[in-house]
């Protein structure tokens, strides 16, 4: 399975890949950064791509060293906003120049949203748990459709972040955390709490507001089996994984063993959420597990 944005997005177009970079339009302004996967040619030559980019994203001293491999410095081409808004169906989305080359939105989950969204307006008032959830669009996916959301995340900027979404896209009531994401859900299975969606998104490397330490190879299991101890009858669990060397296949292992899932009890589905440029060419970012209890 590999799964796309909506072609009829409007705000977000991958215009070219290749050469170890993206070349991609959020709303009215063209970036261009690092992109490891994009392992074959640019198609269109690096004239057009510096004559298209209003900014372009050039690497630092961290990169190539674990967890701080994306940082680097935005050099400017074009004058351009530090910050601006894009769209995403009725959902606000801010996006702005990070020093790790992030600018707040991971246009290849879009997918993942649609099916927050599709599975919370199946249910009534569900309960949605969204971890490392950063600048929060499926958290906005999951409360657009009628859900009670928590949203974590370590660091108290992103949270602010996700908040100014939130209200940007006319909705509220959603609950903040900055916890760390495991200490966060053991303390839910100690107290019983189940929700009825929990949404993982987890780093290959992170630190909790106190310090403690997120390293995926050695901290995920554990982590999928705590939230398999606080997932309500009937509910969905979705994981995405960016970490190169993961594939569908482990990722959907995983998530059986951690449930205790061998027979077709519940339906897991596992695949690749990818973006295709406007030559054709498929960027594949990131896998995908969902698993809907029956």
């Amino acid at each position: 399975m590999i799964e796309f944005p909506d072609i009829s997005w409007q705000d977000y177009e991958l215009l070219d890949s290749g050469s170890g970079e993206k070349l991609e339009r959020f709303g009215s302004f063209i970036l261009a950064r690092p992109e490891p996967k994009a392992l074959w040619d640019k198609s269109l030559p690096q004239s057009e791509w510096n004559r298209l980019s209003h900014t372009h994203f050039k690497p630092g001293a961290g990169f190539g060293k674990a967890g701080k491999e994306d940082s680097g410095t935005w050099e400017r081409l074009k004058k351009m906003d530090d910050q601006w808004w894009i769209s995403y169906r009725q959902l606000s989305l801010r996006l702005g120049l990070t020093s790790f080359k992030h600018v707040g939105v991971f246009p290849e989950q879009a997918p993942n949203w649609e099916f927050i969204y599709r599975k919370c307006r199946s249910m009534e008032k569900p309960q949605v748990l969204n971890l490392f959830a950063y600048t929060g669009a499926a958290s906005l996916a999951a409360k657009a459709a009628g859900a009670e959301v928590t949203h974590l995340d370590s660091v108290r900027q992103v949270v602010t972040w996700a908040r100014g979404n939130m209200e940007r896209s006319g909705l509220d009531g959603i609950r903040w955390v900055v916890e760390d994401a495991m200490k966060f859900a053991s303390r839910e299975l100690r107290r019983g709490h189940r929700y009825d969606g929990i949404i993982l998104d987890p780093p290959a490397y992170g630190h909790g507001p106190d310090g403690e330490k997120w390293k995926l190879d050695e901290c995920l299991f554990g982590m999928l089996r705590t939230v398999a101890g606080i997932l309500a009858p009937g509910g969905f669990v979705v994981l995405n994984l960016y970490s190169n060397g993961y594939s569908a296949a482990l990722g959907e292992t995983l998530v059986r063993e951690a449930f205790g899932i061998h027979s077709d009890a519940a339906n897991i589905t596992s695949g690749e959420l990818a973006l295709k440029d406007k030559f054709g060419k498929v960027l594949p970012l990131s896998i995908v597990v969902r698993l809907e209890n029956a």
